[in-house]
C-alpha cells in the first residue's frame, strides 16, 4: 500500500499538463511578440538614419584652409 502512494504521488493528472504547456505557449508568444515589435522598431529606425546619412553625404562639405595656422608659419615673412 505504502509504494502504491509514492506512485500515485509521482503521476501528474491531464489538466495540470494543459495547464503548464498552455502557461509555455503564451509565453513563448508573448516573447516572440515581442520580437517582431523590436525588430519592426530597428528596421524603422535603420531607414531613417540611412536617409539621414545620404542627406549628409549630398550636402557639399565646405572647404577649410588649416594652413593658417601658426604651425605652418603662413603670413611670417
Amino acid at each position: 500500500m505504502r509504494h502504491y502512494h509514492q506512485i500515485s504521488f509521482l503521476l501528474i493528472d491531464d489538466k495540470q499538463i494543459v495547464t503548464v504547456l498552455s502557461i509555455v505557449v503564451v509565453f513563448f508568444a508573448i516573447v516572440l511578440i515581442l520580437g517582431i515589435r523590436k525588430s519592426y522598431k530597428l528596421k524603422k529606425e535603420n531607414e531613417q538614419l540611412d536617409k539621414l546619412s545620404e542627406e549628409l553625404a549630398k550636402q557639399e562639405e565646405k572647404y577649410k584652409d588649416f594652413t593658417e595656422g601658426h604651425m605652418y608659419g603662413g603670413d611670417d615673412k
